[in-house]
């Protein structure tokens, strides 16, 4: 994989994407869980979409349940909590695995590019990486990291 837009990934309906439909925009790129204790990031989260969505910013919403299984059920249901819970907004993909053997490609190509404190492993749901516009990947947060501490970084990038 040479760039993340050479990456496909599966929406919550089933639908594939290609990556490069997100060519010439900031992202944040995040692995999340509804049973997890950063689970109230979804707040943050959204409140950062809203600030900067019309600035060409999107957040990539991958649930994952390889954390102590906190992404239980179906991606409607998953879907379901955010809105009604947080009222997110922003795009929300199919159930994927961050580490191992059926690690998604999209991981396998952003922790090649910033490995973090534990190599290149996911430690836990709600990791985030910040892309800028032309697809190299500029930051790794860890999951303690909350969204409004990344505001300035984002708000830099764009």
């Amino acid at each position: 994989m040479d760039e993340i837009y050479d990456i496909k990934v599966v929406d919550r309906m089933g639908n594939e994407h290609s990556m490069s439909e997100y060519r010439g925009k900031t992202l944040l790129i995040v692995n999340t869980a509804t049973g997890c204790g950063f689970t109230p990031q979804y707040e943050g989260l959204e409140k950062l979409y809203r600030k900067y969505k019309d600035k060409g910013f999107e957040i990539l919403d991958f649930p994952c349940n390889q954390f102590g299984r906190q992404a239980p059920g179906t991606a409607e249901e998953i879907h379901e909590f955010c809105q009604l819970k947080y009222d997110t907004s922003f795009p929300q993909f199919a159930k994927i695995d961050v580490n191992g053997a059926n690690e998604h490609p999209l991981y396998s190509f952003l922790k090649s590019q910033k490995g973090g404190l534990l190599g290149k492993k996911i430690k836990w749901n709600f990791t985030k990486f910040l892309i800028d516009k032309n697809g190299n990947v500029i930051e790794r947060f860890a999951p303690t990291v909350k969204p409004e501490d990344i505001d300035e970084k984002i708000s830099a990038v764009l």
